[in-house]
């Protein structure tokens, strides 16, 4: 996980240094408040490509314990074409992404289900994995200043995943492995944005 985040992290601040020559909106840092929320360090760079065209590109990492018998530990990186249907950077957009990362949860009390996943399973035991997918998004652009905006997005798509599954969230007993397909929402977002 360690030489991923190695990676991440110079790759985010890439794009953003090879942007800095670019005009005013071109591109924009946010952050995704549901993210903060969670205690979930995360941080967007988005760049303009065309008049109507952007890509996208986030992260995030809970690299921390909730307790010694739960587990919310998990990076993600999500790139994004968008496609803005007034000017960049405002009101309406259709994002296409896509997404990779890495988990390891468990101890969660719940009694969920949602289109054939059982989230329930993470109440006793502990997953540890991988997983990939893409999925497609609508989101919205609401200008507050110059330079500021509030970004509200939610997506839809499908996650391949494999991982080994463990007795319990605070023990290391591996009792078996398996792999799913999980089909649902594959991004949500409230994100702060800075424009430059």
């Amino acid at each position: 996980m360690v030489m991923k985040l190695k990676f991440l992290i110079p790759l985010l601040f890439g794009i953003l240094l090879s942007a800095t020559s670019a005009k005013a909106q071109d591109v924009a840092i946010k952050t995704n408040v549901l993210y903060d929320v969670s205690a979930t360090v995360n941080l967007g760079v988005e760049v303009g490509l065309a008049p109507k065209w952007t890509l996208d590109l986030s992260g995030n990492l809970n690299a921390w314990n909730l307790h010694e018998t739960q587990r919310w530990k998990h990076w993600l990186v999500q790139p994004e074409a968008r496609y803005w249907f007034c000017d960049r950077f405002s009101r309406h957009f259709l994002g296409f992404h896509a997404l990779g990362g890495q988990f390891n949860i468990g101890g969660l009390e719940n009694n969920f289900r949602f289109l054939g996943t059982d989230f329930s399973q993470l109440s006793n035991k502990r997953f540890q994995g991988y997983g990939i997918g893409a999925g497609v998004a609508y989101g919205y652009a609401l200008m507050l200043g110059k330079h500021w905006n509030l970004e509200f997005e939610i997506g839809v798509g499908y996650i391949y995943t494999g991982y080994d599954i463990f007795e319990c969230a605070g023990c290391g007993r591996r009792v078996g492995e398996d792999t799913h397909h999980y089909v649902g929402l594959t991004k949500t977002a409230i994100n702060l944005v800075y424009l430059f």
